[in-house]
């Protein structure tokens, strides 16, 4: 290995406390980067120090860095991985792309393995550096698991898998909760080059089945039991269930989570048995860059889901980079998403990007509200956290708590927090930079997806001096280059503009391909605006050109002739200080086309005057956004339907707003399949409320 960033560029950049400026104003608040001591709530002004890339770009701004990495890529990303990445052996061609065809190459001819860039690089260096801090379900049972005895394990199961017959490019399905054995059966798969798909533990038979299915998975990787917000779930009875429709399944291996038996068939193997007779070392596999690493389903417009392939050199070195600097990751600090492994977020942001540069990364098993809803910062308290990455969904069922449940509890290891899934409500942004982050803490909104890899819009980095926007994703990463587009396939120039979200030219991280369906996947991504990798999110560039996602370009109401993003009126709703979440969408009008229907969950201290709080909604609406953009629609709600990913499932608030409940279809995927009765009967009664007016 050649050499590693030493420095974070954001260490030299835009590291730390931050200054709020009008608290009064939600729309004009703005954050200033400057100099920040995690531990202290000392401010100073930072000196314009220079990035540190790597050798051949150093000496240069960010500025000059972001211009070259999207006017010679070839440049920024080839010098960047030479040093970065430990090569089996050295690349000869930087980039081979073609977006109008889907066809997308990086660091061609070069070949290394992804799970010794994530551990023996380290093992080498400090093999008892912790890499992986298990946060389990009951607070104060954490687990350390240094680099050595993660390679160790990764070794043994590695073996396992070899003995078992796993070849290089099979496929294998991991179906586990948040463990150090989940994290080493994805990187025992990237080990011996068999491509791992992991299924998320909380998805039904069905769902499982599909994805073993279509992914063509000989083994499967599962546990007996999964714990979660104190209550134990079967994996292994999920896993029979599906095998019964999947012959292509030769093995499952059974790891133990919990105590307790489970029947054991012809296919089972227990895990941590076999493991225990296997050789702690496993030589790594070189692989070229463009062979595939891992498979992950994301939902498809069909209501089939996509099986979006990543490939080895490429995403590893935009995972690990965008870690660094996007978060401000430096050496010796505690890196805590609490992600799902099952998700992209978890998949980059757990394990390959903090492994690849050393840290030390929690693994959260529990939930928010677990054993109280000062479950996070009890944990950021006790583990010492310094990077904190979460869900906005997970931050407005916070909120509307007491700020006790925060404040109870010792934050200041913490120097950034950030946000990823959707876009953060005004309201959530504010109280997580001011009650969680004591308004210290840059707060970065990161817009990415599936299919990108890394994050590839966030405030973070940024010039000394850069202002953060509340509830803004801003700035583009090195190698990003966002283009707004018109209804007609126009390119938008200008800016105070909106348009359909597409990058303008690839990037080593962004998916390769849709599995066994290419043809999906040029449609999909390319086909809609020729030559462009398109989002599926329609954005708002301000005057000072920065981004605002607006959401799915599939949520848009159109008015009367009016486009309006329902993420918008979410938006404005959620300013309301007694709404802590809302969902909107769009039903048939039979004269204006179509209008809003909100759905809107209210804190306990307002639901006793619910007609008032409306009104003022309705308001708020009409002020912030326009008279047309205010639903014909309330609906109060106790809570809304979300999959345990914490994503709204508002295909069943649209079957709900238009009375069509005979067929909800899967509901499986719930976190409480409950919720929708509820929804049901509060339509009922709102239904019936409307009639006697």
């Amino acid at each position: 290995m050649a050499g590693r960033v030493g420095t974070s560029l954001l260490n030299s950049l835009a590291r730390g406390n931050i200054v709020f400026g009008n608290k009064k104003c939600l729309r004009r608040s703005v954050v200033f980067i400057s100099r920040c001591h995690a531990r202290s709530q000392s401010t100073s002004s930072i000196s314009a120090a220079q990035p540190d890339l790597c050798s051949h770009l150093a000496g240069k701004t960010y500025a000059d860095l972001y211009e070259l990495s999207v006017k010679d890529p070839e440049t920024f990303w080839g010098s960047i991985a030479k040093e970065r990445l430990a090569w089996t052996k050295p690349f000869d061609q930087v980039t081979d792309c073609d977006l109008s065809s889907g066809k997308i190459n990086w660091f061609l001819g070069g070949q290394l393995n992804v799970s010794e860039n994530c551990l023996d690089v380290h093992v080498a260096k400090d093999p008892n550096r912790v890499a992986l801090i298990w946060e389990k379900d009951e607070p104060g049972t954490e687990e350390r698991i240094t680099y050595r005895e993660l390679l160790e394990m990764t070794c043994r199961l590695a073996n396992t898998l070899k003995s078992h017959g796993v070849q290089r490019g099979e496929r294998v399905a991991i179906y586990m909760p948040v463990s150090p054995m989940a994290v080493a059966a994805m990187l025992a798969c990237a080990r011996i080059g068999a491509v791992h798909t992991v299924v998320f533990a909380g998805f039904s038979s069905e769902a499982l089945a599909g994805r073993i299915q279509d992914a063509q998975c000989k083994f499967v990787i599962t546990c007996n039991q999964g714990i979660r917000g104190g209550r134990l779930f079967d994996l292994k009875s999920t896993v029979d269930k599906a095998v019964k429709s999947c012959p292509s399944v030769r093995h499952v291996f059974v790891a133990k989570r919990t105590n307790n038996s489970v029947p054991m068939g012809k296919l089972d193997i227990p895990l941590d048995e076999v493991m225990a007779g296997q050789s702690s070392v496993c030589a790594p596999e070189p692989m070229d860059s463009e062979e595939m690493l891992f498979m992950l389903y994301t939902s498809g417009s069909t209501g089939k889901p996509k099986g979006i392939v990543h490939t080895q050199a490429g995403y590893l070195l935009y995972a690990s980079l965008t870690h660094q600097y996007v978060f401000d990751y430096t050496p010796g600090d505690v890196f805590g998403c609490v992600a799902d492994i099952g998700w992209i977020t978890g998949h980059s942001y757990v394990v390959y990007g903090p492994l690849c540069n050393g840290a030390t990364s929690v693994l959260f098993e529990s939930t928010p509200v677990y054993p109280n809803p000062g479950r996070y910062w009890e944990t950021v308290q006790r583990l010492r956290i310094n990077q904190f990455y979460g869900a906005p969904t997970a931050i407005r069922l916070l909120l509307k708590y007491e700020e006790n449940w925060v404040k109870n509890y010792d934050r200041s290891s913490l120097k950034t927090l950030a946000s990823v899934g959707e876009p953060i409500n005004h309201e959530a942004w504010e109280w997580f930079h001011n009650v969680v982050g004591d308004g210290r803490c840059p707060l970065v909104d990161t817009w990415w997806q599936t299919e990108t890899g890394g994050v590839c819009i966030a405030p973070l980095p940024a010039e000394p001096g850069a202002e953060i926007r509340p509830a803004m994703a801003m700035r583009p990463f090195f190698g990003i280059q966002p283009a707004l587009f018109g209804e007609k396939g126009q390119i938008i120039s200008g800016n105070d503009v909106n348009g359909a979200l597409c990058i303008s030219q690839p990037w080593p991280g962004m998916a390769r391909t849709i599995f066994g369906d290419h043809q999906r996947f040029v449609d999909a991504y390319f086909k809609p605006y020729q030559g462009q990798y398109f989002t599926g999110d329609g954005a708002h560039r301000t005057k000072d050109g920065y981004y605002q996602i607006t959401g799915r370009m599939d949520d848009v109401i159109n008015i009367s002739g009016h486009r309006l993003g329902t993420a918008e009126i979410e938006d404005a709703l959620d300013e309301h200080p007694d709404v802590p979440e809302s969902a909107v969408i769009g039903i048939p009008h039979e004269i204006k086309g179509e209008v809003p229907f909100a759905f809107v969950v209210l804190k306990e201290s307002a639901t006793e005057n619910q007609q008032a709080v409306v009104e003022e909604l309705r308001r708020l609406v009409a002020t912030k956004i326009a008279k047309y953009a205010v639903p014909d629609h309330f609906l109060v709600v106790k809570r809304l339907p979300k999959t345990r990913s914490g994503k709204i499932m508002r295909r069943i608030l649209r079957k709900v707003a238009m009375h069509d409940t005979s067929s909800l279809g899967d509901v499986s995927t719930l976190d409480d399949p409950s919720v929708v009765s509820e929804i049901i009967e509060a339509q009922k009664r709102y239904k019936s409320d409307a009639t006697k007016k």
